[in-house]
């Protein structure tokens, strides 16, 4: 429940640097150096609120090539509806800067950050830099955001991932108002696993493919972090605006793999409705001699993909969000459109003024 403090923000101090009541400004937490002895440091963006209230971390690229939730943070940060925060927003729009700057998910020695929190402060550059993003970003949080794409020649629909045995993580992965809602239990040294023992409810929006930018995924993105914002009293919320249609939830999912090498011929966008039976691809040899059919192994959802038309055996293709045992809207597809949702005046959660393409 969405709690609003008239309070005034305490004083905030992040890397040894205050921000008090009503100030913004930049931090850089340093990372290490590069072997021409050129420090890279990891920037922070923080607004303090005039008035007391939640405080959310938004971070993006803890993957380097996943690039959507850059531009996402960037937007959201120069929304006039922050001149009216209450609380602490703390944005990290490149957490994996050396990964980000060689086009790489992983960080220069193959590690996935995603794979070493929360850290140590003595341990390889992947377990240092989550043991400093856990001290001063997570640490004096109360939720967060963490922005994703697909891996390298992989599209996912909108979603989102949450823990939906946590009731606020799953409040909140619900305000934010994309079509998909995915449950998804923690992995061992995710960023969402550590921020989970410490308290902290993480939710993980996944749009897109990496290394590009994909307009309608980046809008949903600003669209959704606007909504949680809101959701957990950190903006004011509008009276008279119309909601957002309820996403769908499910429970599991899972990959639907080649069972044969050759050319993948598919007409199945994400965001589709599939069923048991159902032929989503066939893979062929070059001429066309040999062909597989690939047949939807039950009802679902195509939430990810394979962008790649050559597989080998065994490759993942589609990923599928299984209906059975779930509750679906089926409008919450048709209906989704996130050019709409974050230009028109008339939609839920964001304000004219607030409404900038930048």
């Amino acid at each position: 429940m969405a709690v609003k403090s008239r309070r005034p923000a305490r004083v905030v101090r992040i890397a040894g640097t205050e921000f008090g009541p009503g100030e913004r400004g930049q931090v850089d937490l340093p990372i290490a150096d590069l072997s021409t002895h050129v420090p890279v440091k990891m920037p922070v963006h923080v607004i303090n609120g005039r008035r007391d209230g939640p405080r959310l971390f938004i971070s993006a690229a803890i993957h380097g090539d996943e690039i959507n939730g850059v531009e996402i943070i960037r937007r959201v940060m120069k929304l006039n509806a922050l001149k009216r925060l209450r609380g602490l927003l703390i944005a990290v729009p490149i957490v994996n800067v050396p990964g980000f700057l060689n086009l790489s998910r992983y960080l220069p020695d193959r590690r996935d950050l995603n794979r070493a929190f929360p850290g140590s402060a003595g341990g390889s550059l992947a377990a240092r830099i989550a043991r400093l993003f856990v001290d001063e970003v997570v640490s004096g949080s109360t939720h967060g955001i963490d922005l994703h794409t697909a891996s390298v020649h992989r599209d996912n629909y909108p979603q989102i991932r949450v823990n939906l045995d946590d009731a606020e993580a799953e409040r909140i992965a619900l305000a934010f108002g994309v079509p998909v809602v995915l449950n998804a239990g923690f992995r061992e040294g995710s960023l969402r696993a550590a921020a989970s023992d410490l308290g902290v409810p993480v939710i993980v929006y996944e749009a897109g493919e990496s290394l590009r930018f994909d307009e309608a995924a980046i809008r949903a993105g600003v669209k959704g972090v606007m909504r949680v914002m809101r959701s957990i009293g950190m903006l004011p919320t509008r009276t008279g605006a119309g909601q957002a249609r309820g996403p769908m939830v499910f429970r599991s999912s899972r990959w639907v793999r080649a069972p044969s090498s050759g050319v993948l011929r598919t007409d199945k966008p994400v965001g589709v409705r599939v069923t048991a039976g159902e032929v989503l691809a066939i893979i062929s040899d070059p001429l066309g001699g040999a062909e597989t059919e690939i047949a939807m192994p039950a009802d679902g959802v195509v939430i990810g993909r394979t962008n790649l038309p050559l597989v080998y055996e065994g490759d993942a293709l589609f990923n599928i969000a299984l209906t059975e045992g779930t509750q679906i809207a089926a409008r919450a597809l048709d209906d989704f459109d996130p050019v709409e949702d974050y230009e028109s005046g008339s939609t839920a959660g964001l304000a004219k003024s607030e409404l900038q393409i930048v």
